[in-house]
């Protein structure tokens, strides 16, 4: 434990020192987001609602609080009490992790570096490190599902693998109690929802592999620019691509809903759980017509929990995730300009991270329908060794 402690403390620190630019890396300053965008969204939120008239506000009401968290440390400025709890978000999904597994800190260890200085420039490792917690705390399962929910929607995917009706319920019941509490307390807390209609196609994303290429050899007339808070392609084709992504991502979830009313999930199986959810966030993440390299900050802590089983089947999926972090981390920011001019360095550092993506999310959907296709029934089931069940009692016992 000390080893993985002093591991913590070195990176962090060298982190820490890069996100405040006494290290300066190539590309531009990520914490431009939390000093400019964060910052103004902050002055908004604290005269009782919502950015109801920005549209790059396209987060659920919960985002809110992560925004204003930072006012819980006035003695320091914005964006340093912004950075400091990300590394405080940090330390708790390591010590979760730790708790369980420390083969899973030491992956998430290495992980996060790897993602650079975005990591403690966007909110969403507070995200993450509800979702860690929801997974790796099955008594508060449901609640923190929710609250994750509702903090940037994504963490309701955590739900693909729970076969408890407990879980569920809470996470709905939840989940409504606190949209409810935002709709009425503040104004504007769901315009978020009409707000990414008239989105292009990101240029980092898997959709706009196409139209790299068609602008490189001069096929495409469209632009390149700041849209809805992401640079992305805007012109012929775009709608089409667009709809295509939506379509893939329909077809994702059309393959997760197979495979679940096909697999008969054991009561206490945490396996399942887990692999279900970073398969579920993986599918999402390469058909989104929206690739952030925030996101992979999602995706090594769902890895790293499907890693605090000694027996995972997932280790391929995280080893090549992780291969891709560090791909993200020289797409952006440090050939972000050549991905907008669809330069060839920039086109073949998409190629090789989305397909690194792409293959991890085939080889976790492969694990999950391999492992749970012959599953046994929950009644005569043998629990998994050193599985928890989603009430919180150890399986078997």
């Amino acid at each position: 434990m000390l080893k993985l402690s002093s591991a913590w403390s070195a990176t962090r620190i060298l982190l820490l020192l890069c996100t405040f630019r006494v290290i300066p890396l190539p590309g531009a300053d990520v914490t431009v987001d939390v000093t400019v965008i964060y910052q103004g969204w902050y002055g908004v939120l604290q005269t009782g609602t919502f950015p109801m008239d920005d549209v790059t506000w396209q987060y659920p009401p919960g985002a809110a609080l992560a925004i204003l968290a930072p006012g819980l440390l006035p003695f320091l400025s914005y964006t340093a009490a912004f950075i400091v709890l990300c590394l405080a978000a940090d330390a708790l999904v390591t010590g979760l992790l730790a708790r369980r597994n420390p083969r899973a800190a030491w992956y998430w260890v290495w992980a996060v570096p790897l993602v650079g200085p975005t990591a403690y420039a966007r909110y969403d490792i507070f995200v993450s490190a509800v979702a860690v917690a929801a997974l790796l705390l099955p008594r508060l399962r449901g609640p923190l599902i929710a609250f994750g929910a509702v903090l940037k929607v994504w963490p309701a995917l955590l739900l693909a693998g729970v076969r408890s009706k407990a879980v569920w319920l809470s996470t709905a019941a939840t989940g409504v109690l606190l949209l409810t509490v935002f709709a009425v307390t503040t104004p504007g807390s769901l315009a978020f929802l009409t707000f990414q209609r008239d989105r292009g196609t990101e240029v980092e994303s898997l959709g706009a592999l196409p139209l790299h290429f068609a602008r490189r050899f001069g096929w495409w007339e469209g632009e390149v620019k700041l849209n809805y808070g992401s640079i992305e392609f805007l012109g012929p084709w775009v709608e089409t691509i667009s709809t295509l992504s939506l379509g893939l991502t329909v077809v994702a979830f059309g393959w997760l809903l197979l495979w679940r009313l096909r697999t008969r999930i054991r009561a206490g199986d945490e396996r399942v759980v887990f692999d279900a959810a970073f398969a579920a966030v993986l599918l999402f993440t390469v058909t989104s017509r929206v690739i952030s390299p925030q996101y992979l900050v999602w995706l090594v802590a769902l890895a790293a929990v499907c890693l605090t089983l000694a027996d995972s089947k997932m280790v391929r999926a995280t080893r090549i995730l992780l291969v891709a972090t560090g791909f993200t981390q020289l797409e952006f920011p440090t050939y972000f300009s050549e991905i907008m001019g669809s330069e060839w360095l920039g086109i073949v550092l998409i190629v090789i991270r989305n397909g690194l993506l792409v293959w991890a999310a085939v080889s976790a959907c492969r694990v999950l329908w391999e492992a749970s296709k012959a599953a046994p029934e929950a009644a005569g089931a043998e629990p998994v060794p050193g599985a928890r069940a989603e009430g919180g009692v150890p399986a078997g016992r």
